[in-house]
């Protein structure tokens, strides 16, 4: 079995970048496996299960992050969590005025 981690480039593409929702639901579901999640940005890295380490990340629309996922379901995990990050924000969510 290879313990190497899993990695993979997603681009913020929410108009309204990576906020508060979104890293909610990121850090929720990543919390629902086993494997380690870190999420990267230009050289910081910080512990996806964590929604106070992610918000460090200031991710932007069009910030481009870094998942590395280690453990026994890193794929599933790999797989679910860059597919949130692709799912366009609902249509409330892009009509919420950016504070």
């Amino acid at each position: 079995m290879n313990d190497a981690p899993l990695l993979q480039k997603v681009v913020i593409t929410n108009p309204q970048g990576f906020h508060m929702r979104p890293m909610a639901a990121f850090a929720q579901l990543a919390s629902r496996f086993q494997s380690s999640v870190k999420v990267s940005r230009e050289g910081q890295s910080v512990n996806g299960k964590s929604i106070l380490d992610l918000m460090l990340l200031a991710a932007a629309q069009g910030t481009e992050l870094t998942l590395e996922v280690a453990g026994p379901d890193a794929q599933d995990a790999l797989d679910a969590l860059v597919k949130l990050l692709k799912t366009p924000p609902t249509e409330e969510e892009a009509s919420e005025p950016s504070i």
